[in-house]
């Protein structure tokens, strides 16, 4: 099975199941002398893990990171890092009923058909549980960004048709943590909270979308022209379970707009050039340009619900499938710290390549 890599400089290779022994990741270039424990990661972890509230699945899994190479007397050698996480409470016999059926909008019948094999239990690799793994391997990344003034905060901006009011913006970064959406303004955060469990009454599931704000992000990242800065955050984003969209700046709305309107001005603020708007999101031409690099991530519903929906199996006859099992009814919630992840691997990855070509 091959794609499991991302990265140029900045490498992790993550591996395991949902239902295996664990799960883990392999960091690559990762610099030295960076001090990083396992407590750390923990704290990334049990932003993402199961069972961390009442709308999110109720597997209990505490994520305990293990750092097994790669760390020594608290600092990072520059040698290959493995970072492992056991699973703990996984119940396979809740996917037996689908041994040879396919769930609609799942990758069961993908998987089957590409590899003629597949591990049925909780998804196995196409599992979200493999995110787990770059929570941690972003943890790192996280830590060395901040060396170079770099911050990532990503947080829920809809679910349904829910979505934040213009009075929300700026952001509050300090309000993300607040609630269980992750949602940076109290109202809204209750009206998705009641959504969610609305829906998850009714045996279903919803979609939303999670907003991500980049700040210190120096000018001049990004290698044109197939690795531009945003074609490079989109594909992070795209490789993230459930995700059926991306869009930075005003993204599709700027197809609305015209030149007049959309173009980020120059000006010199105190001997730095800057934009008056910033129309591009902090990306021009497939590079930063020293402004907030923002973006959009939308995530669609979870494919398993309780309904029964109608399906084949592997023979190709007609059947139905009802999910069993503990699965969420909105992903977005757990999925903030996996977007921050992506992004803070996607943006050091850039920063150490100029680093040594440049």
């Amino acid at each position: 099975m091959a794609g499991n890599t991302y990265g140029k400089i900045f490498k992790i290779t993550t591996y395991g199941e949902s239902h295996g022994k664990g799960i883990g990741v392999v960091i690559d270039g990762c610099p030295a002398n960076i001090p990083i424990t396992e407590e750390e990661i923990a704290l990334e972890l049990d932003r993402r893990r199961p069972g961390q509230s009442a709308i999110v699945t109720q597997r209990k899994e505490s994520d305990t990171p293990f750092i097994m190479t790669g760390v020594f007397e608290g600092v990072t050698t520059g040698m290959p890092i493995n970072i492992f996480i056991p699973n703990e409470d996984q119940r396979s016999k809740d996917y037996s009923h689908i041994a040879d059926k396919y769930r609609p909008s799942h990758a069961d019948y993908t998987y089957q058909v590409k590899y003629g094999v597949r591990d049925y239990r909780g998804g196995g690799r196409s599992s979200a549980r493999e995110t787990a793994a770059r929570v941690a391997a972003g943890a790192v990344a996280k830590k060395i960004l901040l060396q170079y003034g770099v911050t990532v905060n990503a947080f829920v901006s809809q679910v349904g048709n829910i979505t934040l009011p213009n009075d929300a913006y700026p952001i509050q970064t300090n309000l993300i943590e607040s609630n269980i959406v992750r949602c940076p303004h109290g109202p809204t955060a209750q009206k998705m909270e009641d959504l969610i469990r609305e829906v998850r009454k009714d045996g279903d599931t919803i979609g939303g979308v999670i907003s991500c704000i980049i700040e210190g992000c120096p000018p001049g990242l990004g290698e044109p022209v197939f690795d531009r800065l945003h074609a490079d955050l989109g594909k992070a984003m795209l490789s993230i379970n459930a995700v059926k969209g991306f869009e930075y700046g005003e993204g599709f709305k700027a197809a609305t707009m015209r030149g007049s309107d959309h173009n980020d001005a120059f000006v010199n603020e105190n001997d730095k050039i800057v934009t008056k708007t910033n129309h591009s999101g902090g990306i021009q031409g497939g590079i930063s340009n020293g402004m907030p690099i923002f973006f959009n991530v939308a995530f669609k519903p979870v494919a398993t619900i309780v309904t029964a929906q109608e399906s084949v199996d592997m023979e190709g006859n007609a059947t139905s499938v009802e999910g069993k099992g503990r699965h969420d009814p909105c992903v977005v919630p757990r999925a903030v710290p996996i977007v921050e992840s992506m992004a803070a691997i996607t943006i050091l990855d850039h920063l150490l390549r100029n680093k040594v070509y440049h």
